[in-house]
């Protein structure tokens, strides 16, 4: 992958911008209510596959490094903390949200949205399970039930998917704006 520089800056950006997004939160169990998958998707979208996934990957580096991006601290025993999952879904999002809009028209509304719910899945079909594994094996908590952090979960879910189709209508409009500025080399016409 040739990198330019860019590239670099937008990168850097969105690791940034996750970084944002992960303190503009309310804290809720198991899992805080933050903004990060909202920059996640802007970042598969605009920044396409391998780099979208390049910030993601960055943003979880420098936490797991000790730099204080997360919600809940950094370090390398982050992983050991059940919002972690999402933090592995982050990554496998922008690069299916990416991938996606690739392969589909993404100058098209709905081809938009149905990427950006691809990748919403793709966050929490790692997250919800990684939750329950650390909640009920590592933290000890028995009460803990895969059905209990599921149902829990969907009002995440659902605040994320109105998030995501209010991103769908935004980068509608953007999207062939920033690809005939030259912006988006991912979806070159």
């Amino acid at each position: 992958m040739n990198i330019k520089t860019r590239d670099i800056i937008l990168v850097a950006l969105f690791t940034a911008l996750m970084t944002v997004g992960a303190f503009v939160r309310i804290p809720f169990p198991y899992v805080p209510l933050t903004f990060q998958p909202f920059f996640c998707a802007l970042a598969g979208l605009i920044l396409g596959p391998k780099l979208g996934t390049l910030s993601q990957v960055i943003y979880v580096a420098a936490g797991l490094a000790g730099i204080p991006v997360f919600t809940q601290g950094s370090g390398p025993l982050y992983v050991l903390k059940p919002s972690f999952g999402y933090l592995i879904g982050f990554i496998t999002a922008a690069y299916v949200i990416g991938k996606m809009c690739e392969k589909l028209n993404a100058m098209k509304f709905h081809n938009i949205l149905i990427s950006l719910v691809c990748g919403l899945f793709a966050i929490y079909l790692a997250g919800v399970p990684y939750s329950y594994l650390i909640s009920r094996f590592y933290l000890g908590n028995q009460s803990t039930t895969l059905w209990y952090i599921a149902v829990s979960s969907i009002l995440f879910f659902i605040k994320d998917l109105v998030l995501y189709i209010i991103v769908a209508a935004v980068t509608y409009k953007i999207l062939p704006v920033l690809r005939n500025a030259g912006l988006l080399g991912h979806l070159a016409k």
